[in-house]
């Protein structure tokens, strides 16, 4: 007999290759049949695979992210099978699941695939799929995996598993088909009822552009029809919110092939909106006791490679720039933490002055492969909201602690209202990939969670995900859509302040080392945008948006009055503008609303005659006539159930 630990806690005996499927029909009939994948011990296994030693078992279904994970990863299998099936000369290289769907990686030789060939692959995929083939590992010596894909005549595959262990390979068949896989199935085909190709688009063989361009075939599933038309309308809302669409309509930002990829543009607008962010966020700042700095946009290649990013980032970045200097080198600045560790080192503290918290919205440069671009998402130069605290040990709970109420605050003041916290640790198995002692690290990561525990947060652990310096806790945000993005980043760091000896001199009158903690809870001010103008639509929350009310003459006869109208509520610190084109009424009503301005106030004869205002919001239509006065307190009102004082 054999020990099972489940989730909640209970152990189970049960005979020896009892499978994850015996034990999901001992507990409930209905998760058996709902059972797709498990995890046993910490490894992904099959649900029939036989379980010969005490552990820890964990089932999945399709509601849970490892349960998605292994139905669209098998989808891929189907996939890889059908596009044989219509081009037997293709060549798979591999086929992962993504965050949602999956891909397969296709060299296709002389042939092609395009749009018009979509409706038959996903009609064979479910043809294959009602057949209900199960999925079957097993393990394969290297020679023979060699040899079975040299006959094929793969030497994409060949060079996969030439790099593998013996011992370490495994085949999976389903049907006719064959794959090299790792595993991670669900348990046949005919779960899979509902398949969507949605794109295809160009891939260099591993990422590499000086490697063969291969076709990525990207597709979705689910187990029932519903669940696709639902994520199909998703899409249709999601290509409405498209920040590089609204961004282009509404006038914010636009990139220059002239100026460069992912460099992008500020319009007036746009810029307007930016820098109300930032005061937001100063104000707040401020109020918690930061100052803020200014550092270059350069820096010497030897900070950097004091600071450890030269090492980790060097070959991937913008290259030196050079000066008429012999062998002085330069880099665009990837970080704006050198800089202020720099900025602590201008001047001996004690304990008593400290902690020190240094902001800055810190433009930053890293060089982007030009296929990973995507609007502001991904840009080459962006703007951190970024700050570093410089504390004692002592203080760094509360610090730490205050950083998570100015996080909160923002997102709160935003309406970002759900979200998780990841507490992002070292890999235990590659520590070369990070610098610094055990010691450093683990009292860092003791520190995170300790701190996410008193705040009550909601987290996940995540191992690798940690920066190469110390731990984090990100904030991952869901939109409206229910798209998960990582906004705010809370880092501590024991290294950088040895790399860079800093001190302070403690109440033993003894240097000590002070414990850095980097944050930046909009991320970067580019990303934070984009994902701001998907989740709102563009309808910013009132005390953010660019203009707030616009002006709307019925002729050019109450132009006067609408001066005075104007001037009004620019006293009123209301942002205003006026449409004095030659236009009907309805005409500048319909433009207002495509442009999200959020009150428009009709001005005509009867307005003038009495001092007030039509007013109609955007969306909802009239609101009535008001006075000036009546109107500004609607506006303060509309500012005040979003923007909360910090």
């Amino acid at each position: 007999m054999i020990k099972i630990i489940l989730p909640d806690g209970s152990v189970k005996e049960f005979p020896k290759n009892t499978t994850p499927l015996d034990v999901a029909k001992s507990i409930r009939e209905g998760l058996a049949r709902n059972v797709i994948s498990a995890e046993f011990n910490g490894t992904i296994v099959e649900t029939k695979t036989p379980l010969t030693s005490d552990g820890t078992l964990t089932l999945f279904t399709w509601n849970n992210p490892e349960g998605k994970k292994a139905f669209w990863h098998s989808s891929a299998h189907l996939l890889a099978q059908t596009i044989l099936h219509f081009y037997p000369k293709a060549k798979l290289t591999i086929g992962p699941a993504i965050e949602n769907g999956f891909y397969y990686d296709v060299d296709f030789g002389d042939q092609s695939v395009s749009e018009s060939d979509f409706k038959k692959l996903e009609d064979k995929m479910l043809e294959f799929a009602r057949q209900k083939f199960e999925f079957h590992m097993r393990e394969v010596s290297k020679a023979d995996a060699l040899d079975f894909y040299k006959e094929e005549g793969n030497q994409f595959k060949v060079e996969l598993i030439e790099n593998l262990a013996d011992g370490d390979i495994t085949f999976c068949d389903h049907s006719d088909f064959t794959d090299l896989c790792r595993g991670g199935h669900i348990p046949n085909t005919g779960i899979i009822k509902a398949v969507k190709i949605m794109s295809v688009a160009g891939a260099y063989w591993r990422g590499d552009e000086n490697k063969p361009q291969l076709t990525r075939v990207y597709g979705i599933s689910f187990p029932k029809q519903k669940e696709l038309k639902e994520y199909l309308d998703l899409l249709e809302e999601a290509k409405k919110r498209d920040h590089r669409k609204l961004g282009k309509e509404l006038e914010l930002f636009t990139f220059s092939s002239k100026v460069g990829q992912g460099l992008p543009l500020w319009l007036p607008k746009g810029a307007a909106l930016r820098e109300r962010l930032e005061n937001f966020l100063k104000k707040a700042q401020k109020k918690a006791g930061y100052e803020m700095v200014i550092s270059p946009h350069i820096g010497q290649k030897e900070l950097y490679v004091t600071s450890g990013h030269y090492e980790k980032y060097g070959a991937d970045s913008f290259q030196p720039i050079h000066t008429p200097k012999d062998n002085e080198e330069f880099l665009l600045k990837p970080m704006n933490c050198p800089h202020h560790c720099e900025i602590y080192n201008t001047k001996p503290y004690s304990y008593k002055d400290l902690p020190k918290r240094f902001a800055e919205f810190g433009t930053v440069y890293r060089y982007e492969q030009s296929g990973e671009l995507h609007g502001l998402t991904r840009v080459r130069g962006f703007t951190q909201d970024d700050a570093h605290i410089f504390c004692t040990p002592d203080q760094l709970n509360d610090e730490f602690n205050a950083v998570i109420d100015i996080v909160l605050y923002v997102f709160s003041a935003l309406g970002f209202k759900d979200f998780t916290t990841q507490i992002s640790l070292r890999d235990p198995d590659d520590k070369e990939k990070y610098i610094g002692s055990d010691e450093n690290w683990e009292k860092a990561e003791a520190a995170i969670m300790k701190s996410a525990k008193e705040k009550g947060l909601q987290t996940i652990i995540e191992y690798g995900e940690a920066a190469f310096y110390g731990p984090k806790l990100d904030f991952m945000v869901k939109d409206v859509l229910g798209r998960s993005w990582q906004l705010g980043t809370i880092q501590v760091d024991y290294n950088l302040p040895e790399r860079f000896d800093l001190t302070y001199k403690g109440s033993d009158n003894q240097l000590h080392r002070p414990v850095m903690i980097h944050r930046a809870p909009f991320g970067s001010m580019e990303r934070f945008i984009a994902i701001l103008i998907e989740h709102t639509g563009g309808n910013f929350p009132l005390w953010l948006t660019p203009e707030q009310v616009i002006l709307l003459p019925i002729s050019e006869k109450y132009e006067n009055y609408t001066k005075k109208v104007l001037n009004l509520l620019e006293n009123y610190e209301i942002r205003a503008l006026v449409d004095d084109r030659n236009e009907k009424i309805g005409r500048k009503i319909r433009d207002a609303e495509m442009n999200k301005i959020p009150f428009m106030l009709i001005i005509g004869e009867n307005e003038e005659r009495d001092g007030t205002v039509s007013v109609r919001k955007h969306s909802e239509g009239d609101l009535g006539t008001y006075s000036i006065d009546a109107f500004s307190g609607l506006i303060q009102e509309e500012i005040d159930k979003t923007l909360q004082q910090f």
